[in-house]
């Protein structure tokens, strides 16, 4: 079968699910199942998979043994969950707000999307998104315009809240991994690998600070800040961060991108159906065929 582009990875392109190495086990499960409104998919000794419907979004993977990553230390900046209406997003922006102990960072509109950010129990980012149609975008000289403008988030749960949303969250339909937003050393090389190697597409920049990449014109579907990690070196293996997933639409495709990988020298590991490699930082990344 001849692929669209050798080059870059096929336009259907999607995130799969962010693994995350956990310390506390059953806190970090009631955390994703009670404030971030996903169900239990699977559970089984020391993994928990949570999401909705057939979607896993999150892989919990009991790692006590690990300890926690170092300031500065590249790794997950955040999983971006991305929810199909604003009925369903105002939902479990409530659920969690009213979670114990929550830590919510902020909220944003960015043109192409809303967006609401908190962090785990044990550190990890998350965003809560909404997307606006892509008709609603604008694109310029290949660059998708995105901002970071003022959410109420009052004002938004005033607007979207609705009885059955705060009475049961999971009823107003899926959720999925929209993005992953990664901290690592430099923009440079992120973009020599994500864009040049990998095979996604440059959608924005921020200069120096930040890059955004996608298959298929999606505004981003991974993103590499240095915010909080300029000048980071490969990462030692801690909590948090253990694996990103992407899935392509066939095996045809993740041969192609492991001989890509091959031939740029990147240590692959494959089994026809999946492969798996590092990026510069030895963030884990997976990609397989979808099923």
């Amino acid at each position: 079968m001849a692929l669209a582009n050798p080059d870059l990875l096929a336009a259907d392109t999607a995130m799969g699910a962010v693994t995350l190495d956990v310390a506390d086990l059953d806190v970090m499960t009631a955390y994703y199942r009670d404030a971030i409104a996903l169900e239990v998919l699977s559970s089984a000794g020391t993994e928990v998979t949570l999401g909705r419907g057939a979607d896993p979004v999150v892989i919990l993977r009991h790692s006590p043994e690990l300890r926690a990553a170092s300031p500065g230390q590249a790794g997950l900046f955040h999983t971006a969950i991305l929810f199909e209406t604003q009925a369903a997003l105002a939902a479990v922006v409530a659920t969690a707000a009213q979670y114990p102990g929550v830590r919510f960072v902020g909220s944003s509109d960015h043109l192409v999307s809303q967006a609401f950010y908190f962090d785990d129990p044990e550190g990890n980012g998350i965003e809560l998104y909404w997307d606006r149609d892509r008709t609603e975008w604008s694109w310029t000289h290949g660059q998708v315009e995105m901002a970071t403008l003022f959410l109420d988030p009052n004002q938004f749960l005033r607007d979207h809240l609705s009885e059955r949303g705060l009475d049961a969250p999971t009823t107003l339909g899926g959720a999925t991994v929209g993005h992953v937003h990664l901290s690592v050393g430099d923009v440079g090389t992120a973009r020599s690998f994500y864009v040049d190697t990998l095979g996604f597409e440059a959608t924005a920049s921020l200069g120096s600070q930040a890059l955004f990449v996608s298959a298929g014109k999606y505004h981003h579907h991974m993103a590499m800040n240095v915010w909080n990690s300029r000048g980071a070196g490969r990462r030692q293996r801690t909590l948090g961060l253990g694996q990103v997933d992407i899935v392509v639409p066939t095996a045809d495709e993740v041969g192609a991108l492991t001989e890509r990988m091959k031939h740029f020298g990147v240590q692959t590991r494959d089994d026809g159906q999946t492969v798996s490699f590092d990026d510069p930082w030895a963030n884990l990344i997976n990609v397989r065929a979808a099923d």
